[in-house]
């Protein structure tokens, strides 16, 4: 399998999933009204990050990203979601 195809089904099968889930627990708080400034700044953040993988796979599929920056992406992904772990 391609680098390319591994990172497209890594983002579509579990990072964009891991995000979304996350961002419905950071709404369930806001929504709680017991939300925190830093609360509010991490659903920004996260909503930003959904949005890059999302222009990402837009990327990928017009074929701007090479192999090479897939495995970095892939490799980056990988320590992003040890780190979080």
């Amino acid at each position: 399998m391609s680098a390319k195809l591994t990172l497209v089904k890594l983002i579509q099968k579990e990072v964009l999933p891991e995000i979304e889930e996350y961002m419905d627990e950071l709404f369930e708080i806001v929504a709680s009204k017991e939300v925190t400034q830093e609360d509010k700044a991490e659903l920004v953040e996260i909503q930003e990050l959904h949005q890059e993988f999302k222009q990402m796979l837009v990327d990928l599929e017009a074929d701007e990203i090479d192999e090479e920056e897939c495995l970095e992406i892939i490799e980056e992904i990988k320590e992003m979601r040890s780190v979080n772990d």
